[in-house]
């Protein structure tokens, strides 16, 4: 360790750390930019995975014969993914940080080797959900390690790198996932099996560059056991609500599945409420950590922050593909606003955040931002010019770059260097939580709409001559989405909305004139479900406004465990 007092020097400036100054915990600026590095790269697997795989899965799932099966392979991933997370935090604290995030990205990487030579569906799941048990890891432990070797005051400059790659894999994702499901064939493997193929290199390079610069102090092995009660109780408990969360639109809220799946994961959650209790310290979660109410408030506001940003952005794209027409691939392109706009908030928040020391206006800021991008996006309509849609997505990201950073910091901050693992994947495992929520939320107030916002908008337009005009022609098109379409008109058959809703492609196939209806219905939808979503973000805002400050800590995790070793070693009686 550095004898910093000797220095005298402390880190505030806005530029980081000269590469030849130490942080507290002995790191100079430069290594921790080697460090960050490693870090970013695991982190990118994750975030890249989870785009590209959204984009490619319907080719996926026309290959394997298994359309209906599609969404147990993310549900899949989804749940081990989020169960692991805990698990990480609390055994990182253990035994320390470098070998679980080197086994989180061994295994993700083993995953994604599985999925590339899946032969069904019912494999592809399988293999998704082991490859979820790395995911689990990434995300968390990457801002955990930071948090290790840099104060919560200077890391609020760092963690904007991290944002950075969550909001560029957003764009670049569903580029490269289109263009890998759109290739036939690439060096002899099937397009769609690159899109696992080429998270190989990607975490083979960053498994070396973590075991080169990743150099932590050694953790003096842990006497506590590990909570394999609470894990387990906590995947009966959360796994059937993740569950129904993604299959619940399809079984119907109210159907005996789903009803199966509220009653047990409610007993799960109980339960592992009462085993986290009885076990203490060394439960997976501990139960004191929400005495603080700083931490548990910041707990509440991830879960409905969580909700609000998947929820509202998942739209996004549909918006943009469905009302506008855009490819999966121009769709991620035209998200750019939105990632620039979580970038610079992100940036602008860290580097002022650092100078001053002080965080509280950040979360408000940012809240207030969300809730006046959602409530923008809603007046978007058919209409609505693509530039007017970019800048309520800054807006919106502007808000969430704000928001996201300093609710990270503040949660690390809030409890003791000690729980640094626990309190990050807390975070981060609550926010997921939220987030599928929200999905699931929102897209189901989606489809309840849509149906009968598109068979008002049809028998709208039957009155119409010019709409008129159209089915005749269409009767009599070359086109086989308009001829199909115009026939089902003529016949008042209604039910041709059902079908746009099982492939909402064919309205891109359809003519201007009979695709208007459709494009409005949709339109009409999402402007409910961004209402619903800006409803969910002023929650968010009303909790912020009631979050004290804590000041934060100018160490980092390595000094403040340091410290605590050099005052207990004080504390025990001369020999």
């Amino acid at each position: 360790m550095c004898d910093h007092n000797r220095r005298g020097q402390t880190l505030t400036t806005s530029e980081g750390l000269p590469a030849t100054e130490e942080s507290p915990a002995g790191f100079t600026h430069r290594e921790i930019l080697v460090i960050l590095s490693g870090l970013m790269l695991g982190m990118l697997l994750a975030a890249l995975d989870q785009t590209i795989v959204a984009t490619a899965i319907r080719t996926i799932a026309d290959d394997l014969d298994g359309y209906s099966l599609q969404a147990w392979v993310t549900t899949a991933y989804l749940i081990t993914a989020t169960l692991a997370t805990p698990l990480y935090g609390k055994l990182s604290d253990m035994y320390g940080r470098k070998p679980f995030f080197m086994l989180a990205i061994t295994i993700f990487v083993i995953g994604s080797l599985l999925c590339t030579i899946a032969q069904s569906m019912y494999m592809l799941a399988a293999f998704r959900a082991f490859q979820g048990l790395g995911a689990g890891g990434l995300m968390s432990l990457a801002l955990t390690i930071l948090g290790d070797i840099v104060g919560p005051r200077e890391r609020a400059k760092y963690q904007g790198y991290f944002l950075a790659v969550f909001g560029t894999s957003s764009v670049i994702g569903p580029v490269i996932g289109g263009l890998f499901a759109g290739q036939e064939s690439l060096l002899g493997v099937s397009g769609w099996r690159w899109v696992f193929l080429v998270n190989v290199p990607i975490g083979l390079f960053a498994l070396a560059v973590v075991f080169r610069v990743l150099h932590l102090p050694k953790v003096h092995k842990s006497k506590q056991r590990v909570d394999w009660w609470g894990a387990g109780v906590l995947a009966i408990g959360i796994a059937p609500l993740l569950v129904v969360a993604e299959q619940g639109r399809e079984w119907g809220w109210g159907s005996g599945r789903s009803l199966a799946c509220y009653v047990v994961g409610v007993v799960g959650v109980l339960g592992f409420v009462l085993v986290e209790a009885k076990l203490k310290d060394t439960a997976l979660i501990p139960l004191r950590m929400f005495k603080n109410t700083t931490f548990a408030l910041g707990v509440i506001i991830s879960v409905v922050v969580g909700a609000a940003m998947f929820g509202g952005i998942t739209l996004v794209p549909q918006y943009l593909q469905v009302v506008r027409g855009a490819s999966p691939t121009m769709a991620g392109l035209q998200m750019l606003p939105l990632v620039l706009g979580l970038m610079s908030g992100s940036i602008v928040s860290g580097q002022l955040i650092s100078r001053s020391g002080r965080y509280r206006a950040f979360p408000i800021i940012g809240a207030t931002m969300l809730t006046l991008g959602l409530f923008l996006l809603h007046y978007i309509d058919a209409d609505s010019p693509l530039w007017l849609a970019m800048v309520y997505m800054f807006v919106t990201g502007f808000g969430l770059g704000n928001l996201m950073q300093p609710m990270t910091l503040a949660l690390q901050n809030a409890l003791p260097p000690k729980d640094m693992g626990v309190s990050t994947a807390a975070a981060t495992f609550f926010r997921q939580i939220g987030g599928t929520l929200g999905v699931a939320v929102f897209l189901s107030i989606l489809f309840a709409q849509v149906t009968p916002n598109i068979s008002d908008e049809l028998q709208a337009a039957a009155k119409q001559p010019a709409f008129q005009q159209a089915i005749a022609e269409g009767l009599h098109s070359t086109n086989q989405a308009d001829v199909t379409l115009s026939n089902a008109l003529v016949k008042h058959d209604l039910s041709a909305a059902q079908g746009v809703l099982n492939d909402s492609s064919i309205i891109q196939q359809l003519s201007p004139a009979l695709a208007r209806p459709f494009k409005v219905g949709f339109s009409e939808s999402m402007s409910a479900v961004f209402l619903s979503a800006t409803g969910v973000a002023l929650i968010a805002l009303i909790l912020v406004l009631f979050w004290k400050e804590v000041p934060l800590r100018m160490v980092s995790g390595i000094e403040a465990a340091a410290q605590a070793r050099r005052d207990a070693a004080a504390a025990e009686p001369p020999m």
